[in-house]
């Protein structure tokens, strides 16, 4: 007569500890969906502070995240590169250094250090690094610095060759096809330094720093008439000034305050630079 008593009872047992491991389950899974929340949110927020408007607040946001979790790669890669982005140079080679040291570093990491030693005028240090790297690691960032480092030791022929392999391992080579330009016009080669830096505005028409360049590349070959590119008024203003500077320094000083003259009144505001520039021929010529 008991039995279907205890029958009773094992079966009501049985569906208790049914219905404890489901809630068991279900708190483990929330558990689990939580923590893989937090990951994708720490990510996110990692990523969002590496382009932070002030990078300060990157750098000061990853030592403290390494504060508590000091050997997490990621976090050490983010205050390395928030501290470059600060223009912090010396303390970001420091930073790269503990991230290459890291046993999950990378071939990249040890670009990203030699980059940084360029930055802190560390040359040497930083061909060492790369020399370490082994060959068949084939980036554009790291070719773009062997590039600059053969421009740095006078090596012509490598520098070139550094520079092709560069600009054609991307999409964007405006950067680097304006450093090509400027190792060729601080050899002297005016004439290639003047196409490269056409090529450069070709695939960026708003950097600046080409322009100038371009300008300077024409006046140092005696040609004193502005490209055909877009400009502002107020960059139109500063390449005559650039211009006028060249004419000077090849002689032509009557060119020069011409020019001069032409930036003062083409800049919409006072050009105090190209003003001053005026004065110190008109002096010197009344001297």
């Amino acid at each position: 007569m008991r039995h279907p008593i205890l029958v009773s009872l094992c079966i009501a047992g049985f569906v208790t500890l049914s219905a404890c491991g489901g809630n068991y389950d279900k708190s483990r899974e929330a558990a689990k969906a939580m923590k893989n929340l937090n990951v994708v949110d720490e990510s996110n927020l990692n990523d969002v502070m590496l382009t932070v408007s002030d990078p300060n607040e990157g750098v000061s946001y990853f030592q403290r995240a390494i504060a508590t979790d000091p050997e997490k790669l990621e976090l050490q890669r983010g205050l390395a590169t928030s501290l470059i982005r600060a223009q912090r140079s010396a303390e970001g080679v420091g930073a790269w250094k503990k991230v290459t040291a890291h046993p999950e570093a990378g071939n990249d990491d040890a670009v990203e250090l030699a980059d940084a030693q360029i930055r802190a005028g560390q040359w040497k240090e930083a061909e060492t690094t790369l020399n370490t790297i082994p060959p068949t690691h084939e980036t554009f960032k790291r070719y773009r610095l062997e590039a600059m480092i053969a421009d740095s030791n006078q090596d012509w022929k490598k520098a070139d060759s550094f520079y092709e392999t560069a600009v054609g391992l991307t999409t964007k080579p405006a950067s680097v096809m304006n450093n090509w330009g400027f190792s060729k016009l601080t050899r002297g080669d005016l004439s290639e330094a003047e196409r490269l830096f056409t090529q450069t505005l070709r695939q960026d028409p708003e950097m600046f720093t080409a322009k100038n360049n371009l300008v300077l590349a024409r006046g140092a070959q005696g040609n004193y008439v502005l490209p055909v590119i877009p400009m502002s008024q107020i960059e139109r203003a500063q390449l005559l000034h650039t211009l006028g500077l060249s004419a000077v320094k090849r002689g032509d000083v009557e060119t020069g305050k011409t020019l001069f003259r032409d930036a003062i009144d083409t800049h919409p505001q006072y050009f105090e630079a190209a003003t001053r520039s005026l004065a110190a021929l008109e002096t010197g010529v009344a001297n």
